[in-house]
């Protein structure tokens, strides 16, 4: 059987934060560009600066500072705001994981097998 995984998705309001934005911040801190970070996920530009836009307006400060290209190339960066949401956010996922293992085993039982 396949194992378990945890997806946590917070809503605020019509902001939301979840695993698939919170991958996107990692990304652009490892690889230090939107596009490229984009590209890593394998998601179109367009939609990784959408991403990041909708996260930089729903937080009180943006979580992305960008600086556009050029001749010097341009690039991409968590602000210290981003950084505690992104680890703020992994803490917690750790934390649900970790208390509710028990409770997420005792559903996991009651899951039907796959049919063959």
């Amino acid at each position: 059987m396949e194992l378990t995984r945890l997806m946590l998705r917070l809503y605020f309001g019509d902001a939301m934060l979840g695993p698939g934005k919170a991958r996107l911040l990692e990304a652009i801190a490892s690889e230090g560009s939107i596009s490229a970070a984009g590209r890593a996920m394998g998601m179109s530009y367009k939609r990784a600066w959408s991403l990041v836009d909708e996260m930089n307006s729903a937080f009180r400060a943006p979580l992305v500072d960008s600086v556009r290209g050029g001749p010097q190339g341009g690039g991409a960066a968590l602000t210290e705001t981003g950084e505690t949401v992104l680890s703020t956010y992994r803490a917690l996922e750790a934390k649900v994981a970790q208390t509710g293992a028990a409770e997420i085993a005792a559903l996991g039982a009651l899951v039907a097998p796959p049919k063959a």
